[in-house]
């Protein structure tokens, strides 16, 4: 049976980011993820951790002006110096935290200009993977769908194994999201098992509406079975937008 992680940014929602940790940890949850806990102090998230005998699984490196609708900052020319200090900033949380492994989000590329974009991408990953690598951490790179995100710069796996060999670290990994992955090229679990090697987590969502498993067409239970099968040790990260309340929804975790 997979171990599941809350993200944090997604369920829970309709409690404080702080409370949302033991809401988690009374329905179940071991770990939790999001998208950063950079808004709080790294001591006020460690508690919440310890507290509710949570594991922090992942965070993404800070993301730039989100509510302006920045996707991530790994591959925006003349922001370079800016992405540098925000992996020094991750490494500050992710050691307070325990945290094992980080996810960059490589940001929107206005179209024409995907080349130059995916250019400062490489050399950001070669610099951040080199950093985290010397602190114990793992870097993740993560494919996004353009439906939800358009304009975003990495979109598949093809694109990543690109990228990866361009970068040319053995601390680069994929972060596998089967939704994300249904929408753009599907095949999901022999592509999971093509690149098992490269992956250092995965997460799901149903698809359409990205909420909770048995809401949509992906076969969760088969994907499940499949992950342990195929010896998956990492955490599955339940990254969805719940369609009511999150406890409520939880029906396809107590079957898993």
């Amino acid at each position: 049976m997979p171990k599941f992680s809350a993200n944090l940014s997604m369920l829970y929602t309709e409690h404080g980011f702080l409370d949302r940790f033991a809401a988690a940890a009374a329905d179940g949850f071991k770990g939790v993820e999001y998208l950063g806990p950079y808004d709080e102090e790294p001591d006020t998230v460690a508690k919440a951790l310890a507290d509710n005998g949570l594991t922090q699984v992942l965070f993404n490196l800070p993301s730039g002006d989100w509510a302006g609708g920045e996707r991530g900052l790994g591959g925006l020319p003349g922001r370079e110096a800016e992405f540098a200090e925000g992996v020094d900033t991750a490494i500050r949380y992710a050691k307070a935290l325990g945290c094992e492994q980080v996810n960059c989000l490589a940001g929107i590329a206005p179209a024409g200009n995907e080349a130059a974009h995916e250019a400062v991408l490489v050399e950001n990953l070669k610099m951040a993977a080199d950093r985290l690598g010397t602190e114990g951490i793992r870097l993740l790179l993560e494919p996004i769908n353009t439906r939800d995100i358009p304009g975003f710069l990495v979109n598949g796996t093809d694109q990543f194994l690109e990228i990866a060999d361009r970068v040319g670290s053995s601390n680069l990994w994929l972060q596998y999201d089967f939704y994300h992955m249904q929408i753009m090229q599907g095949d999901l679990i022999p592509t999971y098992q093509a690149l098992q090697d490269r992956i250092a987590h995965v997460q799901i969502a149903d698809n359409p509406g990205r909420h909770e498993p048995g809401t949509g067409e992906i076969n969760h239970p088969y994907l499940f079975e499949s992950l342990d099968r195929l010896g998956y040790a990492g955490w599955v990260g339940a990254e969805y937008k719940p369609a009511a309340g999150t406890s409520e929804g939880l029906g396809w975790m107590k079957g898993a």
